[in-house]
């Protein structure tokens, strides 16, 4: 068994809506041994994995999975339960998966879903590991069993754990995505993104991006807030910050025993010793604290139970008391085992990463079994109840029991004002009182801290009460009133002419005044300007315009490569576009025919939203055939106003954008329901070429069908469509015309046959004396798909120049240019009207040295920046170096 390739994919992708792992694996020998075909496998398996039990398979009911492991089922679909179930016993609880063929004889894809990437790659790679430590020794793949599978578990857990978002941050991520508002993580922290674009907000922790950094400032000095607080006139405890050991006696003598000595600028009960007595005490409180910060305080101790009071917003959502942690005795375990039996609670963890957090026999705990004259071995009598902490954070250990339904109205005033004193948005106020159903007013109580990045966990799960759903105020405050967190977002997908469209679509939103981030396969723009070059037609690109927060809509083109790769880079869009599917990356990645290519670019009209829309190629079968799994409303453009599936969808109410002839020429029109709205000419829109290039007639149809269901006026539409060009500075290798020698040259990046068959339309509309190609074909296409490109070229030239790429993607020198050749004599092309050239840079400067006046030289370009400066330094004085165009600037 061998595993050949591991992809994540981390959106929508072609196996689900879900992220999920994808393991190709080849089974070899195993092939041909199902597991009821190895003695005592599925018996050691079970003794291992007993849970296996609970997984339902294709059954649908507990047990359904062993039924398939005893009728005999494949070692992917066996490495698929195993990956989701080590998940699960690691705290990270998955459920999808399915395991398909690859196409090959004894190869599967293994799918399955996954919470934190890391944890679902190191399972399936343990699952694999295991299994083949299960085969009996003559097998061929079979390893060493595991040594451990429990501890391999354990190891996996502790990973999850470390890589898991906190609870605090998981609820505000959970909620977010309960009310549809996206989310991504930024760093493998807690820093989370929400929202797209200008509308986005970031959290770290708790701390929200409306957070003031002088108020954190403030909250992490608790002798300034103590100030602050007593200038306001609230509650809060005599404090005084001392330097020495003999100046802390100094002040707990002035403000009177009992006193608190703690760190001036540290969190969670660090360092922080309660309800001291003697100078001694506070001599040794002194010196650990001192170890921990230069800054040290003593103040008045406050008798009472331990309160976090949660603010947020300027409301009180929460109140927790918080017990330090201890142990209750029974009259025969030792504390040291009754700390053990307590830490085996499954809700405790370590540090922040679960609701509870383990128990540690620390200095504190010592100094407290100290003072009270026990020790770890002490057995302590039945029902009696020992503090190992003098505080109550969670952190350290502690339990909370909710309050929030009894907190009395003087202390939520106070609790308020403290709040805004400070200037938190999410503020965690610890007040210390002796019932909080009473008023600290009457019945005294102190404001001890303030805290920024307040926990959430123990509103969240409380040890005792009722659960608050803490985060759904930090949400309202985020985005209030329902207040947008996604931009316009549009999705453009083809075969061919999606480039094109989707910057005819961004050109159209600045028109109408929208910042908008652009990726194609040239690079990624940010109102107009490119900030990266490159193909970036992936989810990667699209996230850098999402996490921009300057960008008010998104056009996305989106490439095969990416979907194939790791999926989409966004959970929904607004607008789906696919423009057309035809045969292009045949034979490559799985896809071998063009109704696996449509299979592929139909997930981005599936993951449309509700409310958004679907915009189709109603002259396209394969588009065609899309509908029925479309999200949204569908809106179909079509060249024939005459189109059947045109025609029913509009009577039926229906919205689409259709090519209306005239005595004048070619309208394009959008039909909503009842209405027939006339956009413009295409002999007016500088791309069309007065109409004869019908590829960007379709490409204008879609554009404007994208634009108005993104809720852009006509008359933006309108300007947009007539403003845009395809000079190369507006979209470089997208038909670019160079009118400036006596034979015009047109720059273009068409790698298919039907790219090439859409510009012959074009070279035999155009009047020119003569039309000379040069032709490209990227290496990694089927045979028959380059000859196709020669086949389709010599329709509309009079000479056909066959180059190769600069890679050829592992062809040997001359195979291309010699299938292009071979496809343009099959389509009656002459020895004397086919040349060969192995370089670009020889062929472009051969067509433009036979170019004659009144010619047209079309060059299919791979370096289409360097071909551009070629065609329009032709002719001149050469120089080493060429002036740089703007587009490298």
């Amino acid at each position: 068994m061998k595993l050949l390739e591991t992809r994540v994919y981390r959106g929508p992708n072609l196996y689900g809506y879900r992220p999920v792992i994808r393991l190709t694996l080849d089974l070899e020998e195993l092939e041909q041994y199902p597991s009821n075909k190895i003695p005592g496998f599925v018996d050691r398996l079970l003794a291992d994995v007993p849970t296996l039990h609970e997984h339902g398979c294709s059954y649908g009911e507990p047990g359904g999975f062993i039924r398939r492991l005893q009728d005999g089922t494949w070692f992917g679909h066996i490495t698929e339960h195993i990956a989701l179930e080590l998940q699960c016993l690691a705290g990270t609880p998955v459920t999808y998966g399915k395991t398909r063929t690859a196409h090959r004889e004894g190869v599967y894809h293994v799918v399955y879903s996954f919470e934190e990437e890391s944890v679902g790659r190191k399972a399936g790679e343990l699952a694999l590991r295991y299994l083949q430590g299960l085969l009996p020794a003559h097998f061929p793949d079979h390893l060493p069993a595991l040594a451990d599978l429990n501890a391999e578990i354990e190891n996996l857990a502790r990973l999850a754990e470390r890589m898991a978002l906190g609870p605090s941050t998981r609820s505000l991520v959970d909620e977010a995505k309960r009310r549809g508002i996206p989310t991504m993580r930024l760093n493998k922290h807690s820093l989370v993104q929400f929202g797209w674009g200008t509308h986005q907000k970031r959290i770290q922790a708790t701390v929200t991006s409306e957070t003031r950094h002088i108020a954190v400032e403030i909250a992490q000095d608790k002798e300034l807030t103590n100030s602050l607080l007593e200038r306001a006139g609230l509650p809060a405890p005599q404090q005084e910050r001392v330097y020495s050991e003999d100046e802390a006696v100094e002040a707990a003598e002035r403000i009177g025993y009992p006193v608190v000595v703690k760190p001036m600028d540290l969190s969670h009960g660090r360092g922080v010793a309660l309800n001291l007595t003697t100078p001694e005490a506070v001599r040794d409180a002194y010196a650990k604290a001192y170890d921990l910060s230069s800054y040290v305080l003593v103040e008045t101790f406050q008798p009472g139970k331990d309160h976090r009071v949660l603010v947020v917003n300027g409301e009180v959502v929460a109140v927790s008391e918080r017990v330090p942690g201890h142990v209750v005795g029974d009259g025969k375990s030792t504390i040291k085992e009754l700390v053990d039996v307590v830490n085996t609670d499954p809700r405790r963890g370590v540090g922040h990463e679960k609701v509870l957090t383990r128990i540690e026999i620390d200095d504190q705990a010592n100094r407290l079994m100290g003072l009270a004259g026990v020790t770890l071995e002490t057995v302590l009598p039945a029902g009696q109840v020992f503090a190992l902490r003098s505080t109550g954070n969670l952190s350290t250990g502690g339990t909370a029991i909710d309050r929030t339904d009894v907190i009395h109205p003087d202390n939520i005033d106070i609790s308020v004002r403290a709040a805004k004193v400070v200037g938190l948005d999410v503020a965690g106020i610890d007040l210390i009182c002796p019932d909080i159903s009473k008023s600290v007013r009457e019945h005294g109580g102190v404001i001890v801290e303030i805290n920024a990045a307040p926990g959430f966990r123990m509103h969240v799960s409380p040890t005792v009460g009722t659960p608050r759903n803490v985060a759904s105020p930090v949400l309202e405050m985020l985005f209030p009133n329902g207040a947008p967190a996604r931009i316009p977002l549009a999705a453009i997908t083809g075969t061919n002419g999606k480039t094109t469209t989707s910057r005819m679509v961004a050109h159209i939103l600045k028109m109408s005044g929208k910042r908008t981030g652009l990726t194609t396969t040239d690079g990624i723009y940010i109102d107009g300007e490119r900030i990266l070059k490159g193909d970036m037609t992936g989810p990667w690109s699209a996230r850098v315009v999402l996490t921009d927060p300057t960008v008010e809509a998104a056009v996305l083109e989106t490439a095969r490569g990416g979907v194939l790769r790791e999926g989409l880079g966004w959970d929904r869009c607004d607008v789906g576009a696919v423009l057309n599917v035809s045969a292009d990356h045949l034979g490559l990645a799985g896809i071998d025919t063009v109704e696996d290519l449509a299979f592929v670019k139909r997930l981005v009209v599936e993951v449309v939203r509700d409310g958004g829309t679907s915009v189709l190629n109603a002259d396209d079968e394969l588009v065609r055939e899309m509908a029925d799994k479309a999200g949204g409303r569908v809106m179909w453009f079509s060249r024939s106003p005459s189109n059947e599936t045109v025609r029913k969808h509009v009577r039926a109410g229906g919205r689409a954008a259709v090519l209306e002839q005239g005595v004048n020429g070619d309208m394009i029109t959008i039909y909503d329901g009842d209405r027939h709205v006339p956009v413009t000419w295409t002999h007016l829109v500088p791309a069309t070429f007065e109409g004869k290039a019908k590829f960007n007639v379709e490409n204008a149809l879609a554009a404007a069908a994208i634009a108005f269901s993104m809720g852009i006026s006509l008359e933006h539409i309108r300007q947009g469509l007539r403003t845009f060009t395809t000079s190369f500075f507006q979209a470089p290798g997208r038909c670019n015309v160079f009118d400036e020698h006596p034979f015009r040259v047109i720059v273009d990046y068409g790698h298919n046959a039907a790219a090439m068959s859409k510009m012959a339309e074009l070279v035999l509309g155009l009047r020119r004396e003569r039309s000379i190609g040069v032709l490209m074909a990227a290496g990694d296409r089927r045979d028959d798909d380059i000859r196709a490109i020669g086949r389709e070229a010599a329709r509309a030239f009079d000479v056909v120049i066959a180059k190769e790429d600069a890679s050829r993607r592992g062809r040997k020198p001359g195979e291309i240019a010699s299938l292009l050749a071979e496809g343009a004599r099959e389509a009656g092309k002459s020895e004397e009207q086919i040349l060969k050239k192995l370089d670009e840079k020889e062929a472009v400067d051969t067509a433009l040295s036979m170019a004659r006046p009144g010619d047209l030289v079309v060059v299919f370009a791979d370096d289409v920046t360097a071909c551009w400066k070629q065609v329009i330094y032709w002719g001149k004085e050469r120089t080493s170096h060429l002036p740089a165009l703007p587009d490298e600037a």
